[in-house]
C-alpha cells in the first residue's frame, strides 16, 4: 500500500468515529463511570489493606510478599510476551476469515479489506477470552495470598495473547519487535489506574502506531529506547496487577474476586486492542492521517 488510494467506506468512517469517541471521552457522566471502572485498579489496594490481619500477612516476612511479587511479575512480563504471541497461530485466524467467505493467506491479503468483513470475523473474540480469564481467576484465586503470583503470570499471558490475536486479525505480523512493543502498551494502557497513565499509554501507542504506519524503519524506532521502555511497562504493570490482586487474601473470597477482577481486566484490554488495531488497519490502507484524526 502506496498511502491513501481511496475514501474509507461508510462503515469504516463510522468506525473512525468510533475509534474517536472512545480515545475522547465527553466529561460528564461517561467520565464518571470511566472513575468507577477504575476503582478495581486504584483503590483495591489501599481498601483491602484495611482488613484486620491483611497488613500482617502482607508484610511478613523478608523482604515483603508485596514487593516480591510485584519484582516477580515485572521480570518476566517481557518472556511472557515472547511466548504468548508465538503461540498466536495465524492460520486459525485466516480460516475464521474463510468462515465468512473471505479467503485470506496473509496478512497483506487482509489489508486489501474493508474492516467490516474484519469485524466480521473477529465476532466475539472477546468473549472467548473473558470466560477463560473468568475461570482461571476462580480457580487460581481461591487458594488465597499462594495463588497470587501463578495468577498473575496467567492472566498476563492470556491477555497478551488476545492482543496477538486481535493484531493478526487486522494483518499485523506479531512476531515482529515493534509490534511485541505495541502489545505491551496496551496491556500497560488497560491497567492504567489513572487518566494521567492512561493518557502516558496512550501518547505511546499512537507514537508507534503513526511511525509504523508511515512505513518508519525499525532502527528510527529503536530511538524510542525500547529496551528501557519494555522493563518501565513490565516493572508498571507488575506493581498495579499485585495491588489489585492484594484483594483474593479475604477468606472464601478468593475466588470470586480472582474470577471477577480478571473478567473485568480482560475485558478492558479486549476493547483496547480492538479500537486500536483497527485504526492502525485503517492507517495503514488510507494514511496515518487517520490515527491523528483520533487523537
Amino acid at each position: 500500500m502506496k498511502g491513501p488510494k481511496k475514501k474509507p467506506s461508510e462503515y469504516e468512517r463510522k468506525a473512525i468515529r468510533a475509534i474517536h469517541a472512545w480515545k475522547n471521552p465527553q466529561i460528564g457522566w461517561f467520565e464518571k463511570a470511566w472513575e468507577a471502572i477504575n476503582w478495581p485498579l486504584s483503590k483495591a489496594n489501599s481498601a483491602i489493606k484495611k482488613v484486620p490481619g491483611v497488613q500482617w500477612a502482607i508484610d511478613k516476612g523478608t523482604p515483603p510478599v508485596e514487593w516480591v511479587l510485584q519484582k516477580s511479575v515485572g521480570g518476566l512480563v517481557t518472556l511472557l510476551n515472547d511466548s504468548a504471541q508465538w503461540s498466536v497461530r495465524p492460520k486459525a485466524v485466516y480460516s475464521e476469515f474463510a468462515k465468512s467467505g473471505i479467503k485470506v493467506r496473509s496478512g497483506k491479503d487482509i489489508a486489501s479489506l474493508d474492516l467490516e468483513q474484519i469485524d466480521r470475523a473477529l465476532g466475539w473474540l472477546d468473549t472467548k477470552y473473558k470466560s477463560i480469564a473468568f475461570i482461571e481467576g476462580g480457580g487460581t484465586g481461591a487458594s488465597g495470598l499462594p495463588g497470587i503470583p501463578m495468577d498473575i503470570v496467567l492472566i498476563v499471558g492470556i491477555n497478551l495473547r488476545a492482543i496477538g490475536e486481535y493484531a493478526t486479525y487486522c494483518g499485523f505480523d506479531v512476531s515482529a519487535q515493534q509490534e511485541r512493543l505495541f502489545a505491551l502498551n496496551v496491556l500497560a494502557l488497560a491497567s492504567s489506574p489513572s487518566d494521567r497513565a492512561k493518557q502516558i499509554a496512550l501518547a505511546q501507542l499512537v507514537r508507534i502506531a503513526k511511525d509504523a504506519a508511515a512505513k518508519k524503519a525499525w532502527k528510527e524506532l529503536e530511538k524510542h529506547s525500547f529496551v528501557s521502555i519494555v522493563q518501565k511497562i513490565a516493572t508498571a504493570l507488575g506493581q498495579r496487577l499485585t495491588k489489585a490482586k492484594l484483594a483474593q487474601i479475604i477468606p472464601y473470597l478468593g475466588g470470586a474476586v480472582g474470577a471477577g477482577f480478571n473478567s473485568f481486566f480482560t475485558s478492558r484490554v479486549c476493547e483496547a486492542a480492538f479500537f486500536l488495531y483497527r485504526e492502525r488497519f485503517l492507517a495503514h490502507k488510507y494514511g496515518p492521517d487517520i490515527i491523528e484524526k483520533t487523537v
